[in-house]
């Protein structure tokens, strides 16, 4: 049986080495045989959603595909980006896409964001349905049937766990290779001036126009104050910022858990930098705090969060080359 059109797929190999997996990657990235691009995009969505885990290394198809969805609006509707080898035909998920756009007047030049939560939820419910046709089975065979077990039913996906502590150590490699891939397939298919126009594209193709919606649940608990210094913040809204405590080119998820409000000049110094270790001791008390206080229809912001995944994602920012450690001049 093809790997697309199983049901179930088990881990066949639980005791795998860095090794093994670098070379399934390889594999996957120089030698396998792709007519679309969704591997690689659902390869991006898996990395994106690795501390959406619950405590068995389990993920649920709505996260992964709420991702995937994102990232392919994005390339398909607002950069008209051609996702198929043929000219002529275009992908189930490209069409859909495209077919939901013009279904609903929705015009092309909007991103992911911009649509309505039941606009959000309808496409995704699409998205997900050929997702599970085409690429959940389509990537395990790829990957020698080592890095997940599934079911299409069930929805949802397990990690193998030396899969999982590799992509903790590896994450910013592979998304790095991932987004190249992905933007070489697209360049070979698509009329642009350079790959690295394309890999624009692709960097950041799931990051969100604005965290504005975050901003009024922070400062239930912030209360105006920047995180980082400590000082009030005025309420002019240039003046306040939504900071990613992890940087967001590591983790490239926005979590409301790794979410505060700073002020604009602690905001522009720390940049792309790792806040120094007490802020982190300072975040897991606001977590503590926060998940509280939330009201129910935000809830599931908090959900699946733990305190040791946060430190984890801390200690392999680091690991992954995020060494410059920040500190705000008071």
């Amino acid at each position: 049986m093809a790997g697309w059109d199983l049901k179930v797929g088990e881990i066949k190999q639980t005791y795998v080495t860095d090794e093994d997996i670098w070379k399934a990657l390889n594999q996957f990235y120089s030698h396998g045989y792709t007519t679309m691009s969704y591997k690689y995009g659902f390869l991006k969505s898996l990395i994106e959603n690795l501390y959406s885990v619950n405590e068995n290394l389990e993920l649920n198809f709505t996260d992964i595909f709420y991702s995937f969805t994102k990232i392919y609006w994005n390339l398909v509707i607002h950069h008209k980006l051609w996702q198929s080898h043929s000219k002529n035909q275009p992908s189930s998920i490209q069409k859909s896409l495209e077919d939901f756009c013009l279904k609903h007047s929705i015009p092309r030049e909007w991103t992911f964001d911009k649509l309505s939560d039941s606009k959000q939820i309808e496409i995704l419910e699409i998205i997900k349905k050929n997702g599970k046709k085409y690429v959940i089975g389509a990537f395990y065979s790829d990957t020698n049937s080592f890095f997940y077990e599934f079911d299409l039913k069930r929805e949802y996906l397990k990690f193998n766990v030396p899969v999982y502590r590799f992509f903790q150590k590896h994450q910013r490699t592979i998304t790095y290779l991932t987004n190249y891939h992905l933007a070489k397939f697209l360049e070979s298919n698509n009329t642009v001036p350079n790959i690295n126009y394309i890999l624009g594209k692709v960097e950041v193709s799931s990051k969100r126009d604005s965290l504005a919606k975050y901003l009024e649940i922070l400062s239930m608990y912030d209360k105006q104050n920047c995180f980082y210094c400590g000082k009030s913040i005025k309420k002019e809204k240039r003046s306040t910022h939504v900071d990613h405590f992890i940087p967001w080119s590591f983790i490239q998820n926005d979590n409301l858990w790794n979410l505060v409000i700073a002020c604009q000049k602690c905001n522009t110094q720390k940049s792309d930098k790792i806040a120094e270790d007490k802020f982190l001791n300072h975040l897991l008390v606001r977590n503590q705090e926060l998940s509280k206080q939330v009201c129910d229809e935000a809830s599931n912001l908090f959900t699946n969060y733990k305190e040791d995944k946060l430190i984890e994602l801390y200690q392999y920012s680091i690991y992954n080359g995020f060494s410059a450690i920040w500190s705000p001049s008071y």
